[in-house]
């Protein structure tokens, strides 16, 4: 595959004027204090389904010729590029199929079947449902639209950038989530062609980080598993193509933990009144992870707000651990009336909530006259932590875990 050049991003944006929204940047007071620069949320979780992928997806089936475009097409996706597909072929008067893994959270399965696609649940892994999706296209002839290695899907994914640029003219970097590259590659096509200077720098979950492994061998290379909350970056091996352009034209590629994303969530709706999924959160998470590393004005771009609600809650909880809003304590206290009763006020005098308590006295490491409590308490920070577990052992408790 050949580069796409600004040029060809160009020509996509003119394709999709009409289709898809220019959505709006923000500024972040709350990132800038961190970061100790300007901040700027690219707010493409408002795009048309939810996500950046429409661009792509409607690129390629715009440059699909008519006999192709009656075939039909057919993707395989567990959720944004799914849409994407669906709305794009929807919009062109074209057949779309989609094969999407059994278990698919079910808002992504009826907002898929929504925009009008034949959804075929296939496969309890990707590779699975990715499999039976590439045999329907060889048997019928329905056209495979892949979901970032193709110059289309790169160059429409690449209009993001043109619309950062033009948004924050005096961007110094742009962090963008990176899973197979199409995105990224999209919009450093974009950047490197108009604004040089200014760093694009991919984001990948550290468990799902093919990038880094494949940019030291010089070459594509697959990791054995990925196992993130980001399942729309999880991807396993980057394409051939989608690698020459992150080889070539993207600054650097930083990694962020599950912590870090699930904080990052958690700011998001806070701080900034929006929704993401974890895969749109990563620039956020970088920023979060690695303070001060980048040049500002930096622009964090919110690629997708496709999550699922119990998903969601799980992440919040997770995002309130991880950033020491809830504290998990076992302790023991003497096995005597009142015992609890005060342990418990003392913690309301600390302004604690408690979540939910579990009493024991059976366990053959107490000794006698001792019980066991396993608290989980609603705290102010990581500081406030800290500070309940030395109140705790000032007061004769033995803490056990924290």
């Amino acid at each position: 595959m050949e580069l796409v050049t600004v040029d060809h991003v160009l020509a996509a944006q003119k394709v999709l004027r009409g289709v898809v929204r220019q959505t709006p940047v923000e500024s972040s007071r709350v990132l800038a204090d961190w970061h100790g620069g300007e901040v700027y949320l690219k707010c493409e979780n408002l795009q048309r389904t939810g996500s950046f992928k429409l661009r792509g997806a409607y690129t390629r089936i715009h440059g699909l010729t008519a006999q192709e475009r009656a075939r039909g097409v057919v993707a395989a996706s567990a959720g944004n590029h799914a849409q994407g597909v669906a709305l794009a072929a929807s919009l062109l008067d074209t057949e779309a199929t989609v094969f999407m893994p059994e278990r698919v959270p079910l808002p992504k399965l009826d907002a898929t079947r929504g925009y009008g696609a034949d959804v075929h649940l296939t496969g309890e892994v990707f590779d699975d449902t990715l499999a039976a999706a590439v045999e329907f296209a060889e048997r019928t002839g329905a056209v495979f639209i892949h979901p970032f290695d193709h110059p289309d899907v790169i160059a429409g994914q690449g209009t993001l950038g043109l619309e950062v640029l033009d948004q924050v003219p005096t961007a110094g970097t742009v962090l963008v989530a990176a899973g197979g590259g199409g995105l990224v590659g999209g919009v450093a096509a974009a950047v490197r062609g108009l604004r040089p200077e200014v760093r694009v720098v991919g984001v990948q979950a550290e468990q799902a980080a093919a990038l880094p492994p494949s940019l030291a061998a010089g070459e594509p290379v697959r990791l054995p598993q990925v196992h993130t909350m980001a399942d729309g970056i999880a991807v396993g091996q980057p394409g051939a193509g989608t690698f020459r352009h992150v080889a070539e034209l993207v600054d650097e590629v930083v990694t962020v933990t599950e912590g870090s994303l699930s904080r990052a969530v958690l700011l998001c709706m806070e701080r900034a009144k929006q929704v993401v999924e974890p895969a749109g959160a990563a620039a956020v998470a970088a920023l979060l992870q690695h303070p001060g590393r980048f040049p500002s004005p930096v622009v964090a771009v919110l690629s997708g707000g496709n999550v699922d609600p119990i998903l969601l809650l799980k992440i919040i909880r997770h995002g309130m651990t991880a950033a020491g809003r809830y504290l998990a304590l076992r302790l023991r206290i003497p096995d005597r009336p009142g015992s609890l009763a005060g342990l418990l006020s003392l913690l309301g005098e600390r302004g604690v909530n408690v979540l939910d308590v579990e009493h024991t006295r059976i366990s053959g490491a107490l000794e006698l006259g001792e019980a066991e409590v396993g608290l989980n308490l609603e705290t102010r920070g990581i500081g406030h932590c800290a500070e309940l577990v030395s109140v705790l052992r000032n007061a004769g408790y033995t803490v056990l875990a924290s």
